[in-house]
């Protein structure tokens, strides 16, 4: 099968997504598949490509004057181009804005190529994770407390007041469309607020301020339909940032986490249902946070989760006994299955 993977991207996961991408075509390259690797950001000019899958650094963010240099309309010249020309199927390795946001997927269906990962809909409704909160509630799935403010034009005074009657300290604040925690920060005293807010307001047009939930991390994949096993997700220090994320060695991994077969078909199944509500489809992750007397909160579902060597879905799968190519060529043939049903 002749199989494009698109990787890099326009968003602050750029770096994460090419290391992504590197290793999903090397995993559907042992699988016997025809590979095509190929940068969005880049447009119909991939010649830099080659050169920049040898410099890139996975644990080291880009910039926003970084991304100021690719211009989003290459996205649109990737897709209209003849790059694509011959593909049965595109594998989207990339990561947040412009690749997990439902745009690129819009394009995909116009061109009439499938692609792995969720649909349009899904994609834009989960990129929003207060959107994906509201769901939440609606069906019943627990969720941390919060409230949304607009970035550049919030009160500081009355976000403070909100704070102290309506959720306590500490609290999370982050944009409400990043992942890899990018613009995130725990704030435990009220004169860190300002700091927070205006870093969170650099990288998204509006602002979550959400309860901090004391506890163990733990992470759920699905794939197609079915829940994978829990990870524990350890921090050496700190809590699990973008550096943690990224850098092997700063973080332990526990799959199956060590918790009762109980308390894991109910995440699982928490995890499973978030996943049926908000229509998605293929493979995705949800994350959630686990309190000491055992009552869990889910945070949010990613529909493109990492697929590097330190990502959790692969983990999740290896515990499973489904072998990294394996799990690659799985999620295509599940993507062309999503294709034919559409």
């Amino acid at each position: 099968m002749k199989i494009g993977v698109f990787l890099g991207g326009n968003s602050m996961e750029r770096n994460v997504s090419l290391a992504s991408g590197k290793s999903v075509a090397i995993a559907l390259q042992e699988f016997g598949h025809k590979v095509k690797l190929i940068d969005p950001a880049l447009g119909s000019d991939q010649s830099e490509l080659e050169t920049i899958l040898s410099t890139f650094t996975p644990s080291t963010p880009v910039t926003l004057n970084d991304l100021s240099l690719l211009p989003v309309r290459n996205i649109i010249q990737t897709v209209q181009s003849n790059l694509l020309d011959g593909l049965d199927v595109i594998f989207l390795a990339l990561h947040g804005e412009w690749g997990e946001d439902g745009k690129i997927q819009s394009l995909l269906e116009m061109r009439g190529i499938p692609y792995t990962g969720s649909g349009v809909m899904a994609s834009a409704l989960t990129m929003d994770k207060s959107m994906t909160k509201i769901i939440m509630r609606h069906h019943n799935i627990e969720t941390a407390n919060w409230f949304m403010v607009k970035s550049g034009n919030y009160n500081l005074s009355g976000t403070i007041s909100r704070i102290n009657s309506e959720i306590k300290y500490p609290v999370v604040i982050k944009p409400n469309d990043q992942g890899s925690t990018v613009g995130l920060t725990i704030v435990k005293k009220e004169n860190e607020i300002s700091d927070a807010l205006k870093l969170a307001s650099q990288f998204g047009k509006s602002i979550m301020v959400e309860e901090f939930i004391p506890g163990r991390e733990l992470t759920v994949t699905i794939v197609g339909e079915e829940s994978y096993p829990i990870i524990e997700i350890r921090p050496q220090d700190g809590f699990y940032d973008y550096s943690h994320k990224y850098t092997k060695g700063m973080t332990e991994y526990l799959c199956p986490a060590p918790i009762d077969e109980e308390l894991t078909k109910k995440v699982q199944t928490a995890a499973l249902k978030l996943f049926k509500v908000t229509n998605c489809s293929g493979f995705a992750r949800v994350d959630f946070r686990l309190k000491p007397d055992n009552s869990f909160y889910c945070l949010e579902i990613n529909t493109l989760p990492g697929m590097t060597s330190t990502s959790l879905v692969p983990k999740s799968a290896a515990a499973k006994g489904i072998p990294f190519n394996l799990l690659c060529d799985n999620i295509i043939k599940l993507a062309l299955e999503e294709f034919r049903n559409r």
